[in-house]
């Protein structure tokens, strides 16, 4: 079973913790990870994007010319796609693009997220994170001491924490989650990962949504 150092926010070692040993591998699965960020990805569109089609634009209900004897080309409306302010054919219309993939590849790519961050050494844990109260200068300082300032940072807490989420809002490339809403792109996509310790213990239970 994996371990790794646990720190207090002045990055003094504190002891270490064993991890998930389901969480945390010792491979990462590339395409596992792929499947789970395109799957992501895919729910987060609104998927409002329309074009109108020729029934859809406003006018053309009156025939340009008559059908024969003119010279011209037939024309039925001028509002076909051939003519300027006419239709679009086969533009994009709403859709829903949000899918589900199966439950255990969802914690599956959990995993592999974070075994990434491991092998990688991008991941810190700490005992506990909390502020009196809300200041900016105050997690700045935090970041410092564990050499994290001026790094993208996911930092995770077992439950949300007003204080540090208030602290940290401000702060460039940073962002507070809690661990129930943990998904494989945002671990992947900050450089680095800041977890507390009591968060980690509760990633095994985590219902991955």
């Amino acid at each position: 079973m994996p371990e790794i150092e646990v720190r207090d926010i002045h990055n003094m070692v504190k002891g270490s913790i064993n991890l998930p040993e389901g969480m945390f591998g010792t491979s990462v699965r590339q395409d596992i990870l792929h499947t789970s960020v395109v799957n992501f990805l895919a729910n987060q569109r609104q998927g409002t994007h329309a074009t109108k089609t020729k029934g859809l634009v406003s006018g053309g209900g009156k025939k340009p010319w008559k059908q024969k004897h003119t010279g011209r080309a037939r024309a039925g409306s001028n509002r076909s796609p051939l003519w300027r302010s006419g239709g679009t054919v086969f533009g994009p219309l709403p859709r829903d693009y949000s899918y589900r993939i199966p439950k255990n590849v969802r914690r599956k790519a959990l995993g592999e997220a974070f075994s990434a961050k491991l092998l990688d050494g991008n991941m810190t844990v700490v005992d506990v994170i909390s502020l009196e109260k809300p200041r900016t200068k105050d997690m700045i300082g935090i970041l410092k001491s564990l050499g994290l300032d001026g790094k993208s940072v996911l930092i995770i807490l077992p439950e949300r924490n007003e204080n540090v989420v208030l602290s940290s809002r401000n702060i460039p490339k940073v962002k507070v989650t809690r661990v129930t809403d943990l998904n494989p792109y945002e671990v992947l996509v900050h450089e680095k990962v800041l977890i507390t310790k009591s968060a980690i213990q509760a990633i095994p239970e985590v219902s991955i949504i």
